[in-house]
């Protein structure tokens, strides 16, 4: 005869089975309630001194009176952003340890070179931050006159210009190896650690050309004339450099981008506390003196919903692959 019921059978099993089953539903919850228990370390994955470091020390500063408890800004740079992002992604996934970088170190730097994290699997996109238009400058040792110049040098006499970038597989690279595509020249690639250092080194003119995103660094440069901007990577003319043409119009589309920040945290993180951070650091972007920070710098708030950064990130990833396979750019 067969028991009546599989808990007469087996009660203190099944009793273990449903209590397991009720905790394992209720931790993620308890862990976004009860979250942030302890400081919150925000990574930035570039050295000191540049575009991220100067928007991720006020945000942090905003988040910690917003969640009652310490955001402390850490430099991880290096590696085109690879090494701050791993340090966050090997965190425990409870949202204590975040990250503020490009996209790149997710989107593009996995398809130059070999990264010791799953840009999938590994890391979780939270929020978005903001666009930031691409300026490319000349330093004190380029002499031409605007950017044709640098092409028609380029033609003339191959491997006499040097563009600097904030890294191997960094944006700046991306737009260097699609203009060497586009217009048959050889222009030498100087890659750094992140943009403080290029920023350093460019007032020096250590090198004709480098590619920066808007920072106070650079833009203290330009107002004091050491540096001069000889195009913009934007979807039309900057406001406040009407007169600088975009990539585009001087017939280069393809190294027409901009570059997006975002927050991400370590894949697996429980997603009420994805959803919390998000909720906060969208309205800390949302302050009055962030958005005027943002926007004095040429930057655009962009603030969405994890899911739709998700997204973003996702279509960027599978578009680099195309483009990195095309360019054959490698992190060699």
């Amino acid at each position: 005869m067969l028991p009546r019921s599989f808990a007469a059978l087996f009660p203190t099993a099944l009793s273990a089975l449903l209590a397991g089953t009720v905790l394992m539903a209720v931790a993620p919850l308890a862990a976004a309630q009860n979250f942030p228990s302890k400081v919150i370390r925000l990574i930035v994955v570039y050295p000191p001194g540049g575009t991220s470091d100067g928007v991720a020390r006020p945000l942090a500063e905003k988040l910690t009176a917003q969640l009652g408890q310490q955001v402390i800004v850490e430099n991880k740079g290096g590696a085109g952003g690879a090494i701050g992002m791993d340090a966050m992604a090997k965190s425990p996934p409870d949202g204590h340890t975040i990250a503020f970088s490009a996209i790149s170190p997710v989107t593009l730097l996995p398809h130059v070179g070999k990264v010791p994290y799953d840009p999938i699997k590994d890391v979780t996109p939270v929020a978005s931050i903001m666009y930031s238009p691409v300026y490319m400058l000349a330093t004190s040792a380029f002499a031409g006159k605007d950017f044709p110049d640098a092409i028609a040098q380029a033609k003339a006499k191959p491997g006499s210009l040097r563009l600097a970038t904030s890294g191997i597989a960094t944006l700046g690279h991306l737009m260097l190896e699609q203009i060497k595509l586009t217009a048959g020249v050889d222009i030498i690639h100087v890659p750094y650690k992140g943009g403080g250092q290029v920023i350093t080194d460019a007032a020096g003119g250590q090198f004709e050309l480098f590619t920066s995103n808007p920072s106070p660094g650079v833009n203290a440069l330009l107002s004091q004339g050491r540096m001069r901007v000889l195009a913009v990577s934007a979807p039309q003319r900057l406001q406040t450099m009407p007169n600088v043409p975009t990539m585009q119009e001087l017939g280069f589309p393809d190294s027409n981008l901009t570059s997006q920040f975002g927050i991400f945290a370590p894949g697996k993180t429980p997603e009420a506390v994805v959803r919390r951070l998000n909720l906060e650091i969208n309205k800390a972007i949302a302050a009055p003196d962030m958005i005027d920070r943002l926007v004095k710098l040429d930057n655009v708030p962009s603030t969405t919903s994890p899911e739709q950064f998700a997204k973003t990130v996702r279509a960027e990833y599978d578009a680099n692959a195309r483009i990195v396979a095309k360019a054959q750019i490698r992190a060699d």
